[in-house]
């Protein structure tokens, strides 16, 4: 039997699957706002910043969420993108040959030298390792 893993792109982070999810029986919903998992927070920040805040459409929370999700949209800065590939090499690579040199090559910035040392493991792997360096 072959295993399935999957990583999640963003952070190179296997993830686990709930399968049983899509055999439940789903219960008919209630009136009111869906749970969205949102959890209220402490956020200090300068009268003139909620006051701009408040102007915004939808108010200071909508505006808030709408700054986050287009700072998640932006590219991840080279630090993001060496420790997403590092969770996907740790969960999916640490008994490949030249695993922590590679590691060392990719924290030290030297491309040639990882390209080199994992140019051996599998073109499924290096193609997403591959992708995350783009991300």
């Amino acid at each position: 039997m072959a295993a399935l893993r999957v990583a999640r792109d963003a952070e190179g982070r296997v993830v686990d699957l709930d399968y049983w999810d899509a055999l439940r029986t789903s219960t008919p919903k209630g009136r009111g706002r869906p749970n969205l998992g949102v959890r209220a927070r402490e956020v200090t920040l300068l009268p003139q910043q909620w006051e701009w805040l408040g102007r915004q459409p939808g108010g200071a929370s909508a505006a808030l969420r709408r700054l986050v999700e287009d700072a998640r949209r932006k590219a991840p800065d080279d630090r993001a993108r060496q420790d997403a590939i590092y969770a996907f090499m740790r969960d999916m690579c640490g008994n490949r040959p030249g695993y922590e040199e590679a590691l060392r090559a990719l924290y030290c910035g030297d491309t040639a030298q990882f390209d080199t040392l994992i140019a051996e493991w599998p073109g499924d792997i290096r193609r997403f390792i591959t992708r995350l360096m783009g991300a």
